[in-house]
């Protein structure tokens, strides 16, 4: 190269990828030239999947984060607010037809949105955000594996993952940089009220605050088999939020953990691997978080909110934490606290709206997805539809959890009196089932339905389904 030519800069097209470490679409972009991160926020083309509130406050704070990160090392993230595909075109033009780098999604939108990009700009997607890219595990007939278990141990047969990659030494700014939005300006926070108290107080948020989690976690991880079950004890990692905006990799979290011996590690493990699994079902099902994949399941099996005044009522209950079933409205009222809720809670919530409320799955698919820091478009998708029997893979709709059973046999008391205050008074058993035990609080709602009506009531329907 002679002292008169110039190294063109390279753009790096952010989204679920907001991290320096392990970040191959940043690495290859500054090795070679001068970097322009770009982060385009897009809500036309998620449509119905645009981010909802929780994970719009968590996107703020994280490109907040990134921003101090790049502006320590002289650099900095260009800000758009529209189609991602036109913004990225513009910018490439402005300096110069420049290329473009970019961590590859797997999201109908995103996949939508590269395909239009490449016929543009000389876009070079690169897979960092799960262990394998999807479609790299596949049946011994080359075929997707549709269950989850095979898919498992066929994907441990790949494990350990890739080395992760470091931090680039140098990332160097382009001449001029193009205009950016300022991230105040997107109102990404809540104001009018400023619901977010609890997540604040709940979360740090950020690249190196992932690694702090993962780094007090580590200590812990060998109990995680049965901690994960306990939500008085929340041995839950907490990386799903991380994980989900890219502030840190499953491959480096691999890699950290792997020495580590026991089952609790080896859980942990199928965890990550279920992400990889979630992935590839909405590669070959991309509409599967909206639509049953299973036969059958019509709106006659569901109470509709839409046109029942008590389907409505119940929903709404479900959703403020007033079913009077203590374990579900701890859960419930700890994911409009903190945008987030422990792992086995989750179950039971679901469990709940489906089958003893009858309410469409899809009705909490989006209430999760608006409230959840970590909602994923292919995570949230199939464990909804695994919690409601309609999955590829997914439990039987007739096996209804029991929600008290499950609040007593889990010690949720002390999760319990943390989130649902009209409840710390009262001693175990009585607090799993104040109103079976005759101290149900005044200030504390009646069941909105009994167990056995409840799971007498799905049933029936679902036989008026099956033989309708």
């Amino acid at each position: 190269m002679t002292h008169s030519e110039k190294i063109e800069p390279q753009i790096v097209w952010l989204r679920r990828d907001l991290r320096l470490a392990d970040q191959p679409a940043f690495l290859a972009a500054a090795q070679a030239g001068p970097v322009v991160p770009v982060y385009v926020l897009d809500d036309d083309a998620a449509g119905h999947h645009a981010y909802g509130g929780a994970s719009r406050w968590w996107l703020h704070h994280s490109l907040e984060s990134l921003g101090r990160d790049l502006a320590g090392r002289h650099s900095r993230i260009i800000l758009r607010r529209g189609d991602a595909a036109e913004h990225l075109t513009a910018i490439s033009k402005e300096l110069g037809g420049v290329p473009v780098h970019a961590i590859r999604h797997y999201e109908p939108w995103w996949r939508k949105a590269q395909g239009a990009l490449a016929k543009q700009v000389n876009l070079t997607l690169h897979d960092g955000n799960y262990l394998l890219p999807a479609g790299a595990v596949t049946t011994g007939s080359g075929t997707p594996y549709k269950i989850y278990t095979p898919f498992s141990k066929a994907t441990l047969e790949h494990m350990p993952p890739r080395d992760a990659l470091p931090v680039p030494e140098v990332i160097s700014h382009p001449d001029s940089w193009p205009d950016s939005d300022e991230l105040a300006d997107w109102n990404l926070l809540p104001t009018r009220p400023d619901w977010a108290g609890g997540m604040r107080d709940f979360w740090q948020v950020g690249e190196d605050a992932a690694h702090d989690r993962l780094e007090e976690w580590e200590d812990h991880v060998a109990d995680y088999d049965d901690a994960r079950n306990l939500p008085s004890k929340d041995g839950s990692s907490r990386l799903s939020p991380h994980l989900h905006f890219g502030e840190i990799s499953p491959v480096q979290i691999w890699h950290a953990l792997k020495t580590k011996r026991g089952k609790g590690w080896y859980v942990y493990g199928k965890e990550l691997i279920w992400r990889d699994y979630a992935a590839n079902v909405i590669c070959e099902t991309p509409d599967y978080p909206v639509k049953p994949y299973r036969e059958g399941y019509g709106p006659e099996l569901w109470r509709d909110p839409d046109t029942d005044e008590d389907a409505a009522a119940d929903l709404k209950a479900w959703q403020h934490g007033r079913t009077g079933y203590p374990i579900v409205d701890a859960g419930m009222r700890q994911l409009w606290q903190t945008g987030w809720m422990h792992n086995r809670v989750r179950m039971i919530t679901a469990s709940f709206l489906i089958k003893h409320l009858l309410i469409d799955w899809r009705q909490g698919e989006r209430w999760f997805w608006d409230t959840l820091v970590d909602a994923d478009y292919g995570s949230n998708g199939v464990n909804w539809q695994w919690s409601a029997g309609t999955g590829v893979d997914s439990n039987m709709f007739v096996r209804i959890m029991a929600p008290l059973s499950q609040s007593e046999k889990f010690n949720a008391a002390g999760y319990i009196r943390t989130y649902v205050p009209e409840l710390a008074d009262l001693d175990e058993p009585y607090i799993h089932d104040p109103e079976e035990h005759g101290c149900r609080p005044a200030g504390y709602p009646a069941k909105i339905i009994g167990h056995k009506a409840a799971r007498e009531r799905a049933l029936a329907a679902y036989r008026a389904m099956k033989s309708g």
